[in-house]
């Protein structure tokens, strides 16, 4: 489909959006074979091979050339609707969390340590039933952000090539943002861009959470407020604090990455999560995901009929104007 801005007016957007969140709910992600982020990955993987430098300005180009590809392929595609579902991964999200939480149900820590490679990127190896229920809270949150409100946001904002545009930038954090020797220069770039793509995102995730649990407002924006910002990600810790409140947990502590360590900062004043608490934070999320759409879906029609009343009023204008000065007072 070509694209077209007469199509796809501002003002249908949000509504369009919320489209696509109800779809990522419905049918879940396109197979893996066909899922458009997995060529856009492969894409960027044979230009990384042939543009690859050890300085930030290689990685300012490839990052540009990703985010032009993907803005362009929404370009192609036209649809907001379909470009928030094929960028949203919500109802995946909460799939592969559960998967770890019915394993540690089971009593089965080999199995969960084996699925947690698809929610996190810390080392599973010696994790214990805690530690692994809190790489699950933490992932669920803060891929909120990534997975579900953050899409929808772009999609409203700039739709199918703004959604599109950011998952392209979220894909090359994910592929070159890293602390790693080779990645440290090269992928300052896209690391830099998806920090500044989710800021507001992640302060959206926040408002709602607080929204679908009200009886914790003050709680999470205390958390937000006054330990969010100690997290070295000024998005990631934003989402988890949010979440640690709402839930009555205490997320942060020692993370193990191959051969890195990081201490990440308490968040939250509440126990440490169990493997019950990860049934909770999917519920959470899904909350999340509905109130957004609701959110969205009421600016869309907000933003017809504000289009309708604009028209009527024009028309009213033009025929006044036609019929005379005389008849100004009878046609309003």
């Amino acid at each position: 489909m070509k694209y077209n801005a007469k199509a796809w007016p501002a003002h249908c957007r949000p509504a369009a959006a919320a489209l696509g969140l109800l779809l990522d709910r419905a049918l879940g992600e396109p197979p893996a074979r066909l899922h458009p982020v997995g060529w856009f990955g492969r894409a960027m993987l044979a230009a990384e091979r042939a543009d690859y430098r050890d300085s930030r300005a290689a990685g300012a180009l490839h990052a540009g050339l990703g985010v032009l590809l993907g803005a362009g392929a929404g370009a192609c595609l036209g649809s907001a609707a379909l470009g928030t579902w094929l960028a949203a991964a919500g109802r995946c999200l909460g799939e592969s969390a559960l998967t770890v939480a019915g394993a540690l149900d089971r009593g089965d820590l080999p199995a969960a340590r084996a699925a947690l490679p698809a929610l996190v990127g810390r080392d599973p190896t010696g994790l214990d039933e805690n530690e692994i229920a809190r790489a699950v809270v933490e992932s669920v949150a803060e891929n909120t952000v990534d997975a579900l409100v953050a899409p929808a946001f772009w999609a409203a904002v700039g739709g199918a090539p703004g959604v599109l545009g950011y998952r392209a930038v979220n894909t090359l954090d994910a592929m070159v943002g890293h602390r790693s020797t080779r990645y440290l220069a090269y992928g300052w770039a896209s690391a830099r861009l998806d920090d500044a793509a989710n800021y507001l995102p992640a302060r959206l995730t926040a408002a709602l959470v607080a929204g679908v649990r009200p009886d914790c407002t003050t709680a999470i924006w205390r958390a937000v407020r006054s330990q969010a910002p100690a997290h070295p990600s000024p998005n990631a810790g934003v989402a988890e604090a949010a979440f640690a409140a709402a839930l009555g947990v205490r997320l942060g502590g020692r993370n193990t990455y191959g051969d890195r360590v990081e201490h990440r900062p308490m968040l939250g004043w509440g126990r440490p999560p169990a493997s019950s608490d990860i049934g909770l934070a999917v519920r959470l999320s899904s909350d999340v995901s509905w109130l957004l759409a609701a959110v969205l879906a009421a600016a869309g029609v907000a933003g017809l009929a504000g289009r309708r009343w604009r028209r009527a009023g024009i028309t009213r204008a033009a025929a006044g104007a036609a019929a005379g000065p005389g008849r100004m007072d009878e046609l309003f």
